[in-house]
């Protein structure tokens, strides 16, 4: 199978701005770094785009969070009303992964170990790491604790960094792709065979 062509940021249900980092990147394979449907205006939108353009994704903390909570009344209005109207869509959020290993890439919503990578990274790491260790606030990010590849690390999570890159000699090592959309920034992604961020603004804040 052919690495993505491009390979988007956190989502988290913000339906107009995929549709338009689509027709511009105009790509064949599109990977999701996970938080696909939660937060923003349009999850069922969202879902029919990941249909009709057979889109994967690894699993981030709030499609674990929708997994564990499908369908419950606990979850808002907006997302019970998708639960019940695209039931199927439960399935492939079931199926999701944790990583994603495509040739010389390690797709993952938070993170990896950064000395011992995907053998090392636990789920909670995976989903939720932003700093390593986990446990000091005021420890560095993960990708500046010691990653230096040799494979390239891309990720979401942390819409307060935006969009980050790391490299090693001349490569890089780690690219971040959650700029934000949700809270009014853009919706980003990153064509790997290029090398290249490609951006959408947001239509509006969703979330304050």
């Amino acid at each position: 199978m052919p690495t993505p062509d491009l390979i988007v940021g956190d989502v988290h249900g913000c339906a107009d701005e995929l549709e338009a980092l689509l027709e511009k990147a105009q790509p064949t394979r599109i990977m999701l770094v996970g938080d696909v449907f939660t937060k923003g205006p349009d999850p069922l939108r969202t879902w029919e785009l990941i249909q009709a353009h057979d889109i994967q994704a690894v699993l981030g903390n709030h499609d674990a969070y929708l997994r564990k909570k499908w369908g419950k009344k606990s979850l808002p209005g907006r997302l019970r009303k998708f639960c019940k109207k695209a039931p199927e869509a439960q399935n492939w959020l079931r199926e999701l992964p944790l990583f994603r290993r495509e040739q010389n890439l390690i797709i993952v919503h938070a993170g990896v170990h950064p000395h011992r990578g995907i053998e090392g990274t636990s789920r909670k790491k995976a989903l939720t790491m932003r700093r390593f260790p986990m446990s000091d606030p005021k420890a560095p990010f993960w990708y500046d604790a010691g990653w230096e590849g040799p494979e390239t690390v891309v990720f979401g999570h942390d819409a307060l960094r935006g969009l980050v890159r790391r490299e090693k000699d001349g490569v890089p090592v780690a690219i971040g792709l959650d700029s934000g959309c949700v809270y009014g920034g853009q919706l980003s992604g990153w064509i790997p065979q290029e090398d290249r961020i490609l951006s959408v603004p947001a239509k509006h804040s969703y979330v304050s």
